[in-house]
């Protein structure tokens, strides 16, 4: 079968698709034999985490003092695909959350010792840390913060909780966004990192998804949990700045993925389609199919040059709010179509669980949703043109 990927782009350089097949031949062998299973058990060993972590795979663009490789974001952007190909995006998920938005706080906020402590061992994947942010109350107005950390001398009392976070059962460390200063908005905001065996913190229940069923997520909950002062991230009331310093990032690693989600979905359609006979020849023979999968593939690419354009903007320090809020967009509903014209052609094997593609079709419904639902990413887009 012919590539689907139509192109590459200039963004990565010969040493980058060397790079893409070690990890490539790294997850045919160690993740993709074993994504069955772990969707099954709702989580993968944490022990995968080490693994990752022994190819110096989870500090790509950390520095090397903390055991990085200062690699840079378009390795990083290389590693998303090849994970989203894996054939579970809860595995993509929650090796992907440790990498993307939960350690680069610590990374960008964290002071040495503080990087040293938590980020050099998040970097070997001895410890998974997660971010929390979203609470039960809602998600994309940040702002308005609802968990509480009172300043009691050296310490801070946190009460709240943070709900669909990744990672949360399994998770040694969580970066989380708490409100220092009740009359502040997003001014009163306060990031600490809270560990496992913080008094007072807990994991209030794992959550039972539709689809990214293999990473863990949880409900955290704190109940007058003491965090060290010491444990803060930045200045007190200038948590916002920080949580949102990583907003692009974030939504270009779920764009990523999910252009790798929807080629992969592509791949499943046209291997069903050429070896399914009906009336007595495959299907790829009859014109409707081949002009469903064209457009598949037309409307993979438009998302993929979107999404490369962003991450070319983003890896110069170019100002690209707009530009990432589309690819987000592009590429999230680029998933959600394919898969679903991928499930349409599989017919009634299409929706039965023993078929990848159902998988694929579950699993891409949460990219519209994740990371600023693209009726905000709309927004933002609107506000970029003075509207």
């Amino acid at each position: 079968m012919a590539d689907v990927a139509t192109s590459r782009s200039h963004l990565f350089s010969g040493e980058h698709e060397e790079f893409r097949t070690t990890v490539r031949q790294f997850i045919e062998k160690e993740v993709r034999p074993n994504v069955d299973d772990w969707e099954a058990k709702g989580q993968f060993p944490r022990d995968l985490f080490k693994r990752f972590g022994a190819l110096d795979l989870l500090g790509l663009k950390y520095g090397e003092q903390y055991g990085g490789t200062a690699a840079g974001q378009i390795y990083e952007a290389v590693l998303f695909e090849e994970l989203a190909r894996c054939g579970s995006a809860g595995v993509a998920a929650g090796i992907g959350a440790h990498i993307a938005i939960a350690t680069p706080p610590i990374n960008d906020f964290g002071t040495d010792a503080q990087r040293q402590r938590w980020l050099a061992p998040a970097i070997k994947g001895e410890t998974i840390v997660a971010l929390g942010i979203t609470e039960p109350s809602g998600g994309s107005d940040i702002a308005h913060v609802e968990t509480t950390a009172r300043r009691e001398g050296d310490a801070y009392v946190v009460n709240g909780s943070k709900m669909f976070i990744t990672n949360g059962v399994s998770a040694d460390l969580v970066v989380v966004l708490t409100r220092t200063k009740p009359e502040g908005g997003h001014h009163g905001l306060t990031m600490l990192v809270v560990e496992r065996d913080a008094p007072g913190y807990s994991v209030g229940r794992k959550l039972d998804k539709l689809g990214w069923r293999a990473s863990d997520t949880a409900e955290l909950v704190f109940q007058d949990c003491r965090v060290p002062v010491e444990n803060r991230l930045g200045k007190e009331n200038e948590g916002f700045y920080l949580a949102v310093g990583n907003f692009q990032w974030e939504r270009l690693w779920i764009a990523i993925s999910a252009v790798a989600s929807a080629e992969r979905s592509l791949e499943l359609a046209i291997g069903y389609a050429a070896n399914r006979v009906q009336f007595g020849k495959p299907l790829t023979s009859m014109q409707v199919i081949r002009h469903q999968i064209a457009d598949m593939a037309l409307t993979i690419e438009q998302a993929r040059q979107l999404t490369y354009h962003a991450l070319w903007l983003h890896s110069q320090k170019i100002a690209c709010i707009r530009e990432v809020s589309m690819a987000k967009i592009a590429a999230t509903e680029a998933d959600v179509k394919v898969a679903d014209r991928a499930l349409q052609i599989h017919g009634g094997y299409g929706y039965m669980m023993e078929y990848p593609i159902q998988r694929a079709w579950r699993d891409a419904r949460l990219g519209p949703i994740g990371a600023g639902t693209n009726e905000i990413m709309r927004e933002i887009i609107a506000r970029e043109l003075d509207l």
